[in-house]
């Protein structure tokens, strides 16, 4: 006997992301672990966004960088997202450079006003 799925939206703590902590030197050879390891942590916390902390991830190089492609890509093709925490001002301007956009934790999304900002207003205007 096979059941159907359960009724109505499936529960998600929005709150919790999974977390994946990527620390020092990583090689070419380290890459696909790291895949296996972001999607298995996918598969059983069921997060659609994983957030990659990066604070111990040294020296920042191509190879690092590659790592992270690869990672944002995995998890592209499992459905989700990925969010870099902590990243060493080398490590984003790498980034920059080679034209890879990474959401980054506790930046203000694009389109969004940060927290407390206020669009001015002249007097007189009609309020939207």
């Amino acid at each position: 006997m096979s059941t159907g799925r359960p009724a109505g939206l499936p529960t998600v703590d929005a709150e919790t992301p999974a977390v994946l902590v990527v620390a020092g030197p990583v090689t070419r050879d380290d890459v696909a672990g790291l895949g296996e390891e972001m999607r298995a942590l996918m598969k059983d916390t069921g997060a659609a966004v994983v957030v990659c902390d990066v604070a111990a991830l040294r020296p920042v190089t191509l190879a690092s960088v590659d790592a992270l492609a690869r990672l944002q890509l995995a998890v592209r093709r499992a459905g989700g997202r990925i969010r870099l925490r902590d990243p060493a001002p080398a490590l984003r301007a790498l980034l920059a450079l080679v034209g890879l956009p990474f959401e980054m934790e506790g930046d203000v999304e694009q389109r969004e006003p940060a927290l407390g900002v206020e669009e001015e207003v002249e007097p007189g205007e009609p309020a939207v």
